[in-house]
């Protein structure tokens, strides 16, 4: 589940509003809990808090009722217009790739 070998996609949607630098963290994060054996189901959904600060913003890792969601900061200084929206996305485990795409739960209208 999630190996570091697999390729790394992001859909053309979360793209256009989450930089580049924020998804690759994104699969940082997921690499490095699922070296700790801390990832027990797929997909895992991350959402973002409207909280930062000029070179850091945080968001949750959650993994349904499975384990408890973890927080962690994500170091970013670029422009954070993305946040405040409550947006939530979700990394799926495919056969050869990582695939983050928006949940279904978002309002997309805005896009």
């Amino acid at each position: 589940m999630y190996e570091a070998t697999k390729r790394r996609h992001v859909s053309d949607q979360v793209a256009a509003v989450f930089p580049e630098e924020v998804t690759n963290q994104l699969f940082d994060v997921i690499n490095l809990m699922n070296k700790s054996k801390q990832l027990v189901t797929a997909p895992v959904a991350f959402a973002f808090s409207d909280d930062h600060t000029d070179n850091e913003l945080y968001a949750m890792l959650i993994q349904g009722n499975l384990a408890p969601a973890q927080e962690f900061p994500l170091t970013y200084e670029g422009d954070k217009d993305f946040l405040g929206h409550g947006y939530i996305l979700i990394a799926k485990d495919n056969p050869k790739a990582i695939y983050i795409d928006f949940s279904k739960a978002n309002d997309l209208s805005e896009l």
